[in-house]
């Protein structure tokens, strides 16, 4: 009777071991940015953590995801704009796992699969754009981006939070060309400006043609005022305008009197 209750006691022991060793290997723990996708079998059971947690050893296996934002460096893309201008356009994303299962099952490597949709979709974006537009539309062009990278990734679990083209950049000439232009239009607007003010010139002038044209008396006033501002500034020679009324009248005796002294 000793001898069999050692034995049960020896078993007893061994399969308290046992299971201890078990409960040992199956502990897990997930940090707080992490989630596990768990298998059993090759089946998938569900997603773990964070925090403590146990796996059957042996049975069930797991794979470990980050759902922190990643950013990416979309690298540097070479495209023709719409209207047929070469250039060199790179980009920034910014994306997140929201479903860990689907970003381990449904995509090989979700991290190369995100960053070649990026690539395809900014090199076809560009492609339907005008270079102006390019250049100047980027908010619209990277919502564009966002939408049409998100919706490629959303079966996979994963979230684009934000596109941003970085750097467009175009051939010497057509810089060259663009240079010309801005200052073609600069020279336009200086242009138009001085139309502008000369036109306005005119209409006051003639606005004032008219009033002293009502006001002959207004064209005698002004002669003596450009008198006064003449003597203010301290010059040695002073002409003095005489009324126009004078002049034709002096014009008048001088041809009255020119056949007489004849």
């Amino acid at each position: 009777m000793n001898g069999f209750g050692g034995a049960l006691l020896g078993w007893l022991f061994g399969l308290a071991f046992v299971a201890f060793m078990l409960l040992i290997l199956g502990l897990r723990i997930a940090q707080e940015y992490e989630r596990a996708v768990v298998f059993r079998l090759g089946r998938f059971l569900r997603a773990k953590g964070p925090g403590l947690y146990w796996n059957m050893p042996w049975l069930e296996w797991q794979k470990v995801v980050d759902i922190r934002t990643v950013t990416v460096a979309v690298e540097q893309q070479e495209t023709i704009t719409r209207d047929s201008v070469t250039v060199k356009v790179n980009a920034v994303l910014w994306y997140r796992v929201v479903d860990p299962a689907k970003a381990i099952i449904a995509v090989a490597d979700y991290r190369s699969a995100v960053q070649q949709v990026a690539l395809t979709s900014l090199r076809n974006i560009t492609g339907q754009h005008l270079l102006d537009e390019v250049l100047k539309e980027r908010d619209s062009i990277n919502l564009t981006l966002r939408n049409i990278v998100d919706g490629v990734t959303e079966p996979w679990g994963i979230m684009i939070e934000m596109v941003e083209m970085k750097d467009v950049e175009i051939p010497e000439s057509m810089q060259r060309a663009m240079a010309r232009e801005a200052e073609a239009m600069r020279e336009k607007r200086a242009r138009l400006i001085k139309a502008e003010a000369e036109q306005e010139a005119a209409e006051k002038l003639s606005l004032g043609a008219k009033q002293i044209a009502e006001n002959p008396m207004a064209l005698e006033l002004r002669r003596m005022q450009m008198i006064t501002e003449v003597g203010a500034e301290h010059n040695t020679t002073t002409i003095i305008l005489m009324p126009s009324d004078f002049v034709t009248l002096a014009k008048g005796l001088s041809q009255q009197l020119a056949p007489n002294g004849g």
